[in-house]
Parts: C-alpha cells; sequence; structure tokens
C-alpha cells in the first residue's frame, strides 16, 4: 500500500497545484507536497528489512488476459532511487521560489507529476507498467524544457523528444517481444521476463533496443549529443530534474532489466557496451576542458561520470555494481548541488561564462566554501560521497580488465583539472566590474544547500548503510548473469 501512496500523492499533488493562481501559495504547496513525500520515503525505509529482497509490494488486476498487472514493489536499489528522488525534488523546488516563471501552477504541477513517473520507473515490477511510467516521465520534461527553457528551447527540445522516443520505441518492440517468449501463460511480469527462452541471436537484438533505450537516456556515447544542449537551454529546475534523477532511469534500466535478460550475451556485447561508455569518458572530459559556459561544462562533466557506471555495470561484479548503485546516488546529490551554485550565480550576474567572472569568494565566502565542498565530491576526495563509488567502480574494472581500468580511471584526473579550474577563475582572484557587488548565499539558499553538504559528507563517511540496502538486490541481478 505504502508504494501505491508513494506513487499516487505526488499525481494528486500536481493535480491540486492545477487549480492554484497564487504564485507564492502555490511554491508553498508544492514544497510541502514534496517534503511530505520525502516522509513517506523515509517511512518505507524504516519498514524495510535490510536482509530481505523485494518488498512494500501492491498487485493491482488491470488486464490479467494480456499479463499486465499494476504490480509495484521495492528492493534496496529501488528504496535508494525513491529515496534520491523524494529528497531531490524538494531542493529542486526550493531552489525556483526565486525565479518568476509564468503560469507557476503548471511549472510545479510538472515537477510533481514527473516526480510520480520517477517513482512508478522505479518501482514498477511489470514491463508494460515500467514503460507506461518511463514514457510519462518524458512528457511533463518535454513541456518544462520546452515552455520555460532558453531562446533555443523548441529545436532542443525536439531533438531531445526524438532521441528518448526512438529509443522508447526499441524498448517496447523488446518487450513485446519477451511477452511471446516467456512461459506459459504469457506474461509482462518480471518474473516471466526473467525466464524468458530465448536463442542466442534473439539475445543479442533483445540487448541492443534494451541498451539504445538505456544509452539514450543515461546518455552513453555515441548517443549523447541531445543532452549538453538540452541542459543548457532548460531552465534551471528542469536541468536538475533531468540531470539528477532522470538519467538514473536509463541506468537503472540496465541493471533491472538487461542484465538478468539477456545474460547469454553479455560477455560478448557487454565488453562492446563497455568500450563505448569508456569512450564516452574521454571524449565528454576532453569537451569539458574547453568549456566556457559552467552549464555547459557540468553537462559534459555528467556523461563522463556516468560512462563510468555504465562500464562498471558490464563488469557484472559485485563490487562494480555496488559502486554503481552509490554512485548513482552520489551523482544526483552532486550534480543538482554544482547545478544550484550555477543558478544561483547566473541569476545575480546574468552569465555563466567563466571568463566574466571572478573574485566572488571574496564577497560570497559561504557560496565558496559550499561550491569547493560540492566539487570535492564530484572529484572523488576521500571521505566525500563520490570516493567510494568511483573506488569500487574502478576496482571492479580493474578485475575486469586493467588496461579499460586505467584509461577509465582518468576521469578522476580529467575532472579534477576542469572542476577545479572552474572554480579557481569564477570564485578565485580579484573582483571586477561585475562581481563587485556579488552577495553571499541567503537564508533559502543556505537551507538548500546544507542538506546536499551532510549527504555528500554522510555518505563519504558512512557508505556501509547504503551498500548494506543495496547488497541483497545486486546479488539477486548477479545470480541471473552466471
Amino acid at each position: 500500500m505504502l508504494t501505491g501512496i508513494l506513487i499516487l500523492f505526488p499525481l494528486l499533488g500536481s493535480l491540486v497545484l492545477l487549480f492554484g493562481r497564487d504564485s507564492g501559495k502555490i511554491r508553498r504547496l508544492a514544497l510541502g507536497i514534496s517534503l511530505v513525500e520525502f516522509g513517506l520515503a523515509l517511512y518505507g525505509l524504516y519498514l524495510f528489512v535490510t536482509t530481505c529482497h523485494c518488498q512494500l509490494q501492491m498487485e493491482i488486476n488491470w488486464a490479467n488476459s494480456l499479463g499486465v498487472t499494476l504490480r509495484f514493489g521495492m528492493d534496496g536499489i529501488s528504496l535508494l532511487l525513491v529515496l534520491l528522488t523524494t529528497f531531490l525534488i524538494p531542493l529542486i523546488i526550493l531552489s525556483s521560489f526565486r525565479h518568476e516563471y509564468r503560469n507557476p501552477y503548471a511549472f510545479y504541477a510538472l515537477i510533481l507529476l514527473m516526480e510520480t513517473a520517477f517513482i512508478g520507473v522505479f518501482c514498477a515490477m511489470n514491463g508494460i507498467v515500467f514503460y507506461v511510467f518511463w514514457e510519462l516521465a518524458l512528457i511533463p520534461a518535454w513541456f518544462i524544457c520546452a515552455v520555460w527553457g532558453g531562446n533555443d528551447r523548441i529545436r532542443i527540445t525536439f531533438k531531445f523528444f526524438i532521441y528518448t522516443f526512438v529509443g522508447s520505441l526499441a524498448m517496447l518492440g523488446a518487450l513485446v517481444y519477451l511477452y511471446y517468449r516467456t512461459p506459459m501463460p504469457h506474461s509482462f511480469d518480471i518474473r516471466f521476463l526473467y525466464g524468458a527462452i530465448l536463442s542466442y541471436k534473439e539475445q543479442v537484438w533483445i540487448f541492443w533496443a534494451f541498451f539504445l533505450a538505456f544509452a539514450i537516456k543515461i546518455p552513453v556515447f555515441p548517443f549523447h549529443t541531445w543532452q549538453p544542449d538540452t541542459y543548457t537551454e532548460s531552465p534551471a529546475g528542469g536541468t536538475m530534474l533531468l540531470s539528477g534523477i532522470m538519467l538514473k532511469m536509463g541506468i537503472y534500466g540496465l541493471i533491472r532489466f538487461l542484465l538478468p535478460i539477456c545474460y547469454g550475451v553479455l560477455k560478448d556485447w557487454g565488453m562492446v557496451a563497455m568500450i563505448m561508455a569508456v569512450a564516452g569518458i574521454i571524449y565528454a572530459s576532453v569537451i569539458a576542458l574547453r568549456q566556457n559556459d559552467m552549464k555547459r561544462l557540468v553537462a559534459w562533466s555528467s556523461i563522463a561520470h556516468v560512462g563510468l557506471i555504465t562500464a562498471g555495470i558490464f563488469t557484472l561484479t559485485i563490487k562494480a555494481m555496488e559502486g554503481a548503485v552509490i554512485q548513482m546516488i552520489s551523482h544526483g546529490i552532486n550534480i543538482v548541488g554544482l547545478f544550484i551554485i550555477l543558478d544561483i550565480i547566473e541569476r545575480r550576474m546574468k552569465t555563466r561564462k567563466i571568463s566574466e567572472l571572478g573574485g566572488i569568494a571574496n564577497g560570497a565566502p559561504w557560496l565558496a566554501v559550499s561550491f569547493m565542498i560540492i566539487l570535492l565530491g564530484v572529484v572523488a576526495l576521500p571521505s566525500t560521497n563520490g570516493f567510494i563509488g568511483e573506488f569500487l567502480l574502478l576496482f571492479g574494472l580493474f578485475e575486469y580488465n586493467y588496461i579499460i581500468a586505467g584509461i577509465a580511471g582518468l576521469t578522476i584526473i580529467f575532472t579534477a583539472i576542469y572542476m577545479l579550474r572552474m572554480f579557481q577563475r569564477a570564485m578565485l582572484g580579484e573582483k571586477n566590474e561585475l562581481t563587485a557587488a556579488f552577495t553571499d548565499l541567503t537564508m533559502a539558499e543556505t537551507i538548500t544547500l546544507v542538506p546536499v553538504i551532510i549527504m555528500i559528507l554522510w555518505i563519504g563517511l558512512f557508505p556501509g548503510f547504503f551498500l548494506q540496502l543495496a547488497e541483497p538486490a545486486i546479488k539477486d541481478i548477479l545470480m541471473f548473469t552466471r
């Protein structure tokens, strides 16, 4: 029942917001709804038994003749992603308070609708239900970017829509084909999909159909070209939703569907997917080094970091899988923290160009400290959340292939270079005419950043709690690949 409430509550909240007109009340109501949703997720954590597998299940008969039941549940991986979603949404809403969006009731309603879709994706235990929520997440994302985005938003969002829609069609085709290969009576239930009887050739094309859908969403090289432009042109809240949560849908799909269903071809084709991911790490890192726009720099950096996560998943080792799960959480927290900082700077200075900034730390020391802590998490400094995930991923990659591990490990060096250089040029040195009047964090901005900083340090210092939650689910998934 709790899982159903987690899905329905933000949906009902979004409908309520559509009837509001006072922008101040709408913002506060949206924030209140998202905080209640986070409280419900924490209650789910309280009920969760670490040593068990899928829990908090709910099943409603819908179209039994087609093998479609509304079955939801959470294992450790799902629970962590639900917690990430419900933790970040209030911060994203709060960070948007300083923006005057036209039709704010629609803007905040779409955010809550996206939250419903995200939780539905992470909790769905039926292939078609997973697909429905996967598609549902695309609709509000498109409207947020197209209505409240930058000057080039229509072209960029059209490209974003085409990319993701093509991937979704490939996934739908794979799911329908799997349905007819499940034991009688045919079903889209995930337990039946795992037992689908497939030849080697069938597994190959199912692998690439799933991989195309998930690789576009992550994104993995060379399916990444929609991402930098979309992140740059989207409003700040939209960029945080896409980078902090939505791309995790693709990584989650790899773990939940591709690995256990296409286990027979992973040794042959998983290496190809891994090489694509590692190539993306180097490609995106080199381009990030050349960026003058802070938002584009962080967007390219994100491609490099999720490339490492994707490569680690295909090692099929427990250490790398644990690293992938905890790095999904860490990446979501860090990337949203970065975009909150960049939004504060852009809102004050009306620019994102690094070359036009400088000396901000002189007038905003608390902003500089917050920015640096988040950067240290991104560059994987020990005792921050980025360290444990990247360490486990690289350890797993080294066990798999030390050459690939060496190439993938370059992401740490590249990240340190372009992130610290961005901090140095924007925050340090002498003030200029533009940054002379820069003020420090407001109370609302401080409240938004403090939870991010707490999580960066908590995960870095006490990662065992998160790894313990995910371990049983990881072992279940890997059992199908043996």
